[in-house]
């Protein structure tokens, strides 16, 4: 079929889109500006840890991600469906109920929320769960926040554990964020396993990279423009294309498609340390109800082989741009969480500073892909900010592109 298309990015959304092009006989190029395919979703190897650059956790729930990856090549291993709830100088676990039906009320503990809070957590979960995914997306839209309130939740449940829990989803305290948004994520967690993949996020970016036709991804191949005719790289070449999908970050698409609306991106900052042996000894996330961080969690007690020498790595986050000069602040707070952390090494600080799409309501889960006629953009700015998002934008603009050039998808 006549009419090659280059697609601007590498990350999943990217991926995502030359994969389904390529399906249709497509002659796909893939230009991607860093030494490595992933976008956001990366894995680093230093001094024998595996370090995703900040942490994030994969979802097997998400639909296109079990229609795109091979779940079992990924080998994604779980972390425990509780949590634990670190404040006033004590942690309480609190067992997630979609997980647990016999602990639907005594595994939450007394602390975390009233029965009454217990009654309608467990109702909205189990209407999130019932309702079909296009039924929560017609929701009437309201903050997070307002949305909590409706169900009859206590301001005593969302400071202790959901704001905590959540705030970690979307990098945001607020819980400013569009409450459809909200009830989409709910269930992901209720229906899926969180785990990471064995060797680390980019497992899963590199896997769709692997599928491509050899000679598909020209890496450190920087666009400087978007032109009539194809693009221009920065050292003034000119790529003719029939079309041209821009699936970088918002900020980067803005600048190659004038006038296209970026929206407010979330930060957050991940510190990895080195332990001798694991602290918690079990797979389990650590939320912070008072802020100081935002979650913690034992990576290797999951994930084994991110660590090459036997000892524990853990990762913490905290919302928004920190540097190493925040280390001792953080490392404070993991001595009250964990106990002793002298023999510890800080093994590098990862700040994300577009690291998520704000989603404040009005939230529309679905923007446009096609700019005009051989333009497109996709990326999880055009969905909801996931992977899922991520992945189904890619195959939506792959739709449009097909139809325009005359394939057989719409």
């Amino acid at each position: 079929m006549p009419g090659n298309v280059i697609v601007v990015g590498a990350g999943l959304a990217g991926l995502a889109c030359a994969l389904r092009l390529s399906a249709e006989g497509r002659t796909v190029q893939v230009l991607e500006s860093s030494d490595g395919v992933g976008g956001r979703m990366r894995t680093d190897i230093v001094d024998g840890f595996r370090l995703d650059r900040g942490f994030q956790v994969f979802n097997t729930a998400y639909p296109e991600a079990a229609r795109v990856f091979d779940l079992d090549a990924l080998d994604v291993r779980a972390f425990d469906s509780g949590l634990l709830v670190f404040r006033e100088g004590r942690t309480d676990r609190v067992m997630l109920p979609w997980k647990h039906p016999r602990h639907s009320f005594s595994g939450v503990m007394a602390d975390v929320g009233t029965i009454g809070d217990k009654v309608a957590l467990a109702v909205m979960t189990g209407r999130d769960l019932a309702f079909p995914a296009s039924m929560l997306k017609d929701d009437t839209e309201r903050t997070t926040a307002e949305e909590l309130r409706r169900w009859g939740i206590s301001e005593r449940m969302v400071e202790t554990l959901l704001r905590p829990f959540f705030s970690g989803v979307v990098l945001e305290r607020e819980l400013e964020t569009s409450s459809r948004i909200f009830h989409l994520f709910w269930r992901s967690f209720a229906r899926g396993t969180i785990g990471l993949p064995a060797l680390g996020m980019g497992q899963a970016p590199a896997q769709l990279a692997g599928r491509l036709p050899e000679g598909t991804i020209r890496l450190e191949t920087p666009v400087e423009a978007v032109t009539a005719d194809g693009v221009l790289l920065t050292d003034g070449t000119e790529v003719p294309a029939a079309a041209v999908v821009v699936a970088t970050d918002p900020g980067t698409a803005g600048r190659l498609l004038p006038g296209l609306p970026v929206p407010e991106m979330r930060s957050v900052t991940t510190f990895y340390h080195a332990a001798p042996q694991s602290p918690l000894k079990e797979p389990i996330q650590v939320v912070d109800a008072e802020g100081q961080i935002t979650d913690t969690l034992v990576l290797t007690d999951a994930a084994p082989d991110y660590s090459a020498d036997g000892r524990a790595l853990v990762a913490t986050s905290v919302l928004g741009m920190a540097s190493d000069a925040d280390e001792p602040r953080v490392r404070a707070r993991l001595e009250e969480i964990y106990g002793g952390t002298d023999a510890w090494e800080h093994i590098a600080t990862y700040a994300i500073e577009a690291a998520l799409p704000a989603m404040p309501p009005p939230m529309p889960l679905r923007r446009p892909v096609r700019l005009e006629r051989g333009r497109y953009v996709c990326g999880d700015h055009r969905d909801t900010g996931s992977i899922q998002g991520a992945l189904v934008s890619g195959r939506r603009t792959a739709r449009a592109v097909l139809a325009d050039l005359g394939g057989h998808e719409e």
